[in-house]
């Protein structure tokens, strides 16, 4: 999913085809924090089996030949598959007590597979302080940790920084009427067609509205983390401001379903819009030769605060695992901060591990620097089993509240009414 293009770059839902973080707001329920046992010292040995998805799963055999390399006694299999089989393949394989051994998972899943007692929780020698706060709280259900997080990614502002200049701009915006102001003005003055990109509604476009409720102070949970909140203050200020862009035609109510997003903004049609990191070479290859001179990225505008999306990849070990320990280790390997930044020159997955960022082949890049900070504040929906029944309500609401111009209230208190109706499957 990362790889997707921006606007819809949440595209893929329940049918388990997201790959985005779901962590949680706070604690979650009442479940008593759990570690696992303590894994053995010395090298790994055995052979053990893992799956992984998409292009990670294609990569990560290369990867995994240092480990074997250090540890001359172990070997490791890795199977790639496909996301659209992913979520099938794991339940059934934890139906019939056939999972591989460790696994990357998309965290919208951590809920679900906890539920099933189908992962083993994280051996207290594990440093979970290491990786960027939301991105760990992608791996607990309840207030137990399973795996780590094994690569991260949030979501920034793009915008064209040429035009912006043409537009009376030389600074970022900072605030949510910065953002608009800038957006306004490079449709007035520089020739744009709209001001930014949105996402109307529609499958994964909470991914792009969350943002700007967490950056108003917003809670996704209530009851101490046992329930949902969709309909708080907070929330319904976001969606508002969020439908103003529609209602104003600062943003396309008709996008097309297919994003134009590289080719829009390499025009200058549409020179702005919010999305991740991978977005940084599309637009560049689009844009051509000197192109990246003509952009920048900058945080989520702040209401109250500045907070973003917080989305990645978890790395897991299952219970039922002959190759306990092995696993394990093949898993602290994966977050050791030298492995993190050699597989970012691999595979441009940022790192979960604040320290990895220090390397030259990150931090070198002044536009990646600004993910890594948003990543300090970035933020995680909370890991309840149904999580993607439940969101998918709000995108449905959100394309009437867009499109339709219908009440935000009301949108929300339906999403609300549909969540407490579902619950949270703890």
């Amino acid at each position: 999913m990362r790889r997707t293009s921006a606007i819809a770059v949440a595209t893929m839902t329940a049918a388990a085809l997201t790959l985005t973080a779901c962590g949680r707001d706070s604690g979650g329920g009442d479940a008593a924090a759990e570690t696992g046992k303590e894994i053995s010292a010395g090298k790994a040995t055995g052979t053990i089996t893992v799956w992984a998805m998409g292009a990670e799963g294609e990569k990560l055999p290369a990867l995994a030949k240092d480990f074997e390399a250090a540890n001359p006694g172990a070997k490791v299999n890795v199977t790639a598959i496909p996301w659209d089989a992913a979520h099938d393949k794991f339940t059934t394989a934890i139906t019939a007590g056939k999972t591989p051994d460790a696994a990357m998972v998309g965290t919208t899943w951590m809920g679900e597979f906890a539920g099933l007692d189908a992962l083993d929780p994280t051996p207290k020698s594990i440093d979970t302080t290491q990786f960027f706060e939301g991105a760990q709280n992608t791996t607990k259900v309840g207030d137990t940790s399973y795996g780590i997080p094994w690569y991260v990614e949030t979501r920034l502002v793009y915008y064209r920084t040429d035009l912006a200049e043409k537009a009376g701009f030389t600074e970022a915006p900072k605030t949510w009427e910065e953002l608009k102001a800038m957006a306004k003005g490079m449709q007035d003055k520089a020739g744009a067609k709209y001001g930014i990109g949105l996402q109307a509604g529609g499958t994964g476009s909470w991914q792009t509205v969350m943002p700007f409720a967490w950056s108003n102070g917003a809670k996704l949970t209530t009851d101490d983390g046992k329930g949902y909140n969709f309909d708080s203050p907070e929330i319904k200020e976001a969606v508002e401001y969020y439908k103003s862009y529609f209602d104003e035609g600062i943003a396309d109510k008709a996008a097309p379903a297919t994003p134009t997003t590289e080719p829009d903004f390499a025009s200058g049609k549409v020179p702005m819009f919010i999305s991740g990191p991978w977005m940084m070479s599309a637009v560049e290859k689009v844009g051509g030769e000197g192109f990246k001179d003509k952009y920048a990225v900058a945080p989520m505008p702040t209401k109250k605060t500045s907070s973003s999306f917080v989305g990645g990849s978890d790395f897991v070990v299952f219970k039922n695992s002959k190759q306990r320990d092995t696993a394990w280790k093949f898993v602290q390997f994966l977050a050791d901060p030298k492995t993190q930044a050699k597989w970012y020159t691999q595979s441009t997955d940022l790192p979960s591990v604040q320290t990895a960022w220090q390397d030259p082949s990150i931090s070198a890049d002044k536009k990646l620097a600004v993910f890594g900070e948003q990543l300090k504040t970035a933020q995680a929906p909370p890991s309840f089993a149904t999580w993607e029944q439940v969101v998918a309500q709000f995108d449905t609401e959100l394309e009437k509240v867009t499109k339709q111009g219908s009440d935000p209230g009301a949108a929300l208190k339906a999403v609300q009414s549909q969540a407490e109706s579902i619950g949270t499957g703890q």
